[in-house]
């Protein structure tokens, strides 16, 4: 059976027992809310690393000039 690298060697057992943890600990109604926050910032962080010609740090200085 393959194994993910992320999950290194969990089985089934362990990840609905960390599944169920996290429902416990955040409930039902916060979890989309969270999953939708990392969404956002996964979609962010990919906008950024396709767009290298906008580099932060010039358009700072180019802003601080004017």
């Amino acid at each position: 059976m393959k194994t993910l690298l992320f999950l290194g060697g969990l089985g089934t057992g362990e990840i609905i027992l960390i599944v169920l943890v996290v429902l416990l600990l955040f409930g039902g109604k916060k979890i989309p809310e969270m999953m939708k926050g990392l969404g956002k910032g996964v979609r962010s962080f990919k906008e950024g690393m396709n767009e290298p010609d906008s580099d932060p740090k010039t358009t700072d200085k180019a802003d601080k000039q004017e």
